[in-house]
């Protein structure tokens, strides 16, 4: 089966599935309570979304200049830089790291990235044991799965399966209480910091005027894998750069807002490089991996770019209707969502992935909850534009488009087929699409033209 033809039988499956949309309303319920508190903290949040639009814009514009300082900056604290175009270089690389420092297990706080060049299995395909730390993504790694969710990988799971999920792979008693099932994992994980021998991170934004990393988290792990381990190595999308530290203010508090509803994360860090000589703590050598992977592509086109402005928060898929009905795991791609739907073609090739495109209502929902302003839904109509414009669509529907617009352009043509001929059409047109699941609609017998001849007749 195509790429497309499977999201589409997943998509119904799933949009059917009455527990797992269930469990994902409660989830994203609690979700929007929580925005709606977080976003007490501002007296005018449409001007911090607007001021981080624009920032996030320069930076993007100005991607060369600002990587580079970064570069500067962070290799005069004794750091190193890679710069790796594909995915493949990316995993050679880490790889390379590895086999250097002898490592066999690592540790890996929450990154989207390490998930888009598919990272884990590289390493387990080199008898390197990967080992997820923060809660949500060492659920979903026990049971086997991808994420869910940008923000919150675990998302579709209630505690019911998390219990049984412990159960199996942990051989731990069920239980039905959050803070229990949190300390068996928070147990489990203490051990893996001290016999890793590298950890890895991804990153909030790449800060180029101190040559830092930002990460910004609520358990902790990410600042336990950077400390324990000798080696400390940090993934990340170029997009990610902001110009200053100063700029932590104002995207920080939007991020976490838009993300969890918080007004911001219990835990905040800027890591600068490897442990210095007056430090105590902090790893022996640390490099970051300045990941391409396609975002050049992007760049490339002005009228789409602005989907690089993207911070990851996740707030698109939570309001969108389509999300919350098929959930993450039928995009069948690392970036599920709105924002996914938009960047993914251009990621991974708008041949394959074209499809994702159209599955949106354009009810403009991500676009009104983007903390930095991308217009979500109208880079979704340039995608599909576009794939149109490169041929990738069916011959069969330029075919139907055509005749259907020459009919609608002639009343001559329109009036040619009676009602009954009209109606036929439809049913046997629509019946695997509209009328799967619905009824038909049935046209009147006599068109409003034909309506409107005789009252003037009259």
């Amino acid at each position: 089966m195509k790429t497309a033809e499977i999201f589409q039988t997943a998509a119904e499956n799933k949009a059917f599935d009455l527990k797992h949309r269930t469990t994902i309303n409660f989830n994203i319920g609690k979700y929007n309570a929580a925005v709606k508190l977080g976003l007490g903290q501002y007296t005018d949040h449409e001007l911090a979304r607007s001021r981080a639009s624009y920032i996030k814009t320069q930076s993007v514009e100005n991607l060369d200049k600002y990587l580079l300082q970064f570069e500067e900056n962070f290799t005069k604290r004794g750091g190193k830089v890679i710069w790796a175009e594909t995915k493949e270089e990316a995993i050679k690389e880490i790889l390379a790291i590895f086999e250097k420092k002898k490592a066999r297990m690592v540790v890996k706080s929450k990154s989207m990235t390490t998930e888009e060049i598919h990272l884990n299995e590289h390493l387990e395909q080199n008898g390197i044991e990967a080992v997820e730390t923060d809660l949500g993504e060492y659920i979903v790694q026990l049971a086997g799965q991808r994420p869910y969710h940008i923000v919150t990988p675990a998302m579709h799971l209630s505690k019911k399966d998390i219990s049984e999920i412990f159960f199996t792979k942990l051989k731990t008693a069920r239980t039905d209480d959050a803070q229990e099932l949190t300390m068996i994992a928070r147990r489990l994980l203490r051990e893996k910091y001290t016999e890793a021998g590298i950890g890895i991170t991804g990153g909030n934004f790449i800060v180029a005027d101190v040559g830092g990393i930002a990460l910004t988290e609520n358990e902790g792990n990410a600042r336990l894998t950077v400390s324990f381990p000798k080696t400390h190595i940090a993934i990340i999308g170029i997009e990610k750069v902001i110009p200053s530290i100063h700029d932590l203010d104002l995207f920080w508090p939007l991020l976490a807002t838009s993300g969890t509803g918080q007004q911001v994360t219990n835990y905040s860090s800027v890591v600068t490089g490897p442990r210095q000589k007056d430090e105590t703590d902090g790893p022996e050598e640390m490099y970051v991996i300045l990941l391409d992977n396609g975002r050049t592509n992007l760049l490339n086109e002005p009228d789409k770019r602005q989907a690089l402005n993207c911070i990851r928060c996740g707030a698109c898929l939570n309001a969108c209707p389509v999300y919350k009905n098929i959930g993450g795991h039928t995009y069948d791609t690392t970036y599920s969502g709105p924002i996914g739907s938009v960047i993914t073609p251009h990621l991974a090739g708008m041949k394959e992935y074209k499809h994702l495109s159209y599955a949106s209502s354009l009810c403009g929902n991500c676009s009104a909850v983007c903390p930095v302003r991308i217009d979500i839904h109208n880079l979704l109509l340039l995608n599909r534009r576009q794939s149109v414009e490169e041929g990738l669509h069916d011959k069969s529907e330029a075919v139907g488009f055509k005749m259907w617009a020459k009919a609608m352009k002639s009343r001559r043509l329109m009036n040619l087929a009676g009602a009954g001929f009209k109606n036929l059409a439809l049913k046997v047109l629509f019946k695997d699409t509209w009328g799967r699941r619905r009824v038909t609609p049935v046209l009147p017998p006599r068109s409003f033209n034909q309506l409107w001849k005789e009252k003037r007749n009259k």
